[in-house]
């Protein structure tokens, strides 16, 4: 199969549960009008949550057991211990097929369990009074949210949470959701209560980008590596993606060498791990390998076809000239990136100077929803590919705050210098470009040449 009908495939897939999704809220909607039965409103989430699941993985067959006991009532005091396990299997479900759809079957659990509050549950049971059935209802929307970028409802969620009662998890969430919205003190504060209430891999992550946001890239390193190895073969997936993550930050250092081994490392925790593919793809492009950098990104875009995966694929294609091949993925790119990914879409026009008042819109509409150092340079690289230089410069300034040593924020902050005619400015920041130019892609790399003669 080619790898644009590959792709084309792995698009419909990723629809299907959204569009299951909003159907079955369309026919509730319809029913409810009809009939005049307000109490569809309660009904409408367990129905969405228990509409009829298939597939040969095993997290598959967790779903649809979990549905048949819930259906069956066969254990009618554990039916709320059922109904969280099933939202947390249909985000893990969303994690290893990177289909955002389950994350919003992930919420009608959510809505579905805090529907249960006055039903009677088993003594001794975790999930046994309304109380911990609130909070549990809480955490699982919050993390489906948070993941579904709408992170203001999220915050208000996590913010209830921790007055409720303030678990590591809930001040993993509130920090996870403020750090998105660029309120990075309180994000920290967040993240210190919850490395002090269960360090472990999870607040290892965390505190590991932090220090990565801050510019400290050894001890980002030191922290992720303490994440991928506490996670271990008890969390295949989480372990893999910290591995991968660790790929990323190694890649940034210059560390090729070092950055194969991470992404081995995850691979052998979770096979065709796209996060994993996506970093050794970027690395042998650094390496000049084309045609096995290539040969694994479109592994890559066939597994997660999202913007970033389907950009680096396209420019690797474009340096090795096979640009008919190049231009069907980017086609793809421009009919689902802005749906899928505004802000690296925004980025991927602003870069090949497409489309520059789109790229702006994306990077603005974005803008309002999180205010992270990212969102701040995607806004900062449209406004210069529209010709404001100066507002430009002032963006990036604030994109730059935290110190981050990101490859492409140095390659951006050094081109819009010069177009603000911030000459100085501009060297500084891409002779820090040049050192780590093995993270930009190859175009990016040929846009860094220009700017040396600056």
């Amino acid at each position: 199969m080619r790898i644009q009908e590959v792709i084309e495939e792995n698009k419909m897939r990723r629809l299907t549960y959204s569009i299951l999704f909003i159907s079955s809220l369309i026919a509730l909607n319809a029913c409810r009008s009809a009939s005049g039965d307000t109490t569809a409103n309660v009904a409408a989430p367990c129905q969405i949550a228990l509409a009829a699941h298939s597939g040969d993985a095993k997290i598959d067959q967790e779903i649809a057991r979990l549905q048949q006991d819930i259906r069956s009532n066969s254990k009618p005091f554990q039916t709320t211990a059922l109904i969280e396990k099933l939202g947390w299997s249909f985000v893990e479900k969303a994690r290893v097929s990177f289909d955002p759809g389950f994350y919003k079957i992930a919420e009608q659990c959510a809505l579905c369990l805090d529907s249960k509050q006055g039903e009677k549950q088993a003594p001794n049971k975790a999930l046994s009074n309304p109380e911990s059935i609130r909070s549990a209802a809480l955490l699982l929307r919050g993390h489906a949210l948070h993941n579904l970028h709408r992170f203001a409802e999220a915050e208000k969620i996590a913010r209830e949470l921790v007055e409720r009662r303030g678990l590591a998890y809930d001040f993993g969430l509130l920090g996870d959701v403020l750090i998105e919205q660029g309120k990075m003190d309180d994000a920290v504060a967040a993240y210190q209560k919850m490395m002090e209430m269960r360090p472990g891999p999870q607040a290892y992550s965390r505190a590991a980008h932090v220090r990565w946001l801050r510019g400290d890239i050894d001890g980002a390193r030191a922290l992720m590596l303490m994440a991928a190895q506490a996670a271990g073969q008890g969390d295949p997936e989480s372990s893999a993606w910290a591995w991968s993550k660790l790929a990323i930050y190694e890649l940034q250092a210059g560390r090729l060498k070092q950055a194969h081994a991470m992404c081995d490392a995850a691979l052998q925790m979770q096979s065709n791990y796209a996060p994993a593919l996506l970093a050794r793809g970027r690395a042998l492009l650094a390496e000049g390998r084309m045609d096995e950098a290539i040969a694994t990104l479109e592994r890559a875009a066939q597994i997660n076809p999202l913007p970033e995966y389907q950009w680096t694929l396209a420019d690797a294609l474009r340096s090795a000239k096979r640009d008919d091949e190049a231009a069907k993925i980017e086609s793809q790119l421009a009919a689902t990136g802005p749906a899928n990914d505004p802000r690296t879409f925004s980025l991927f026009l602003a870069t090949r100077g497409q489309q520059p008042g789109d790229a702006l819109r994306l990077a603005e509409e974005d803008l309002k929803n999180r205010r992270d150092i990212y969102t701040l340079d995607a806004l900062a690289w449209a406004q210069a590919a529209n010709g404001n230089a100066s507002e430009a410069w002032k963006t990036m300034q604030s994109a730059l705050t935290l110190g981050t040593a990101d490859a492409r924020l140095y390659l951006h902050a050094a081109s819009i210098a010069a177009q603000a005619g911030e000459i100085k400015q501009a060297k500084i920041y891409a002779g820090k470009a040049a050192k780590i130019e093995s993270a930009l892609l190859p175009g990016e790399r040929i846009r860094l040449k220009q700017l040396k003669s600056v």
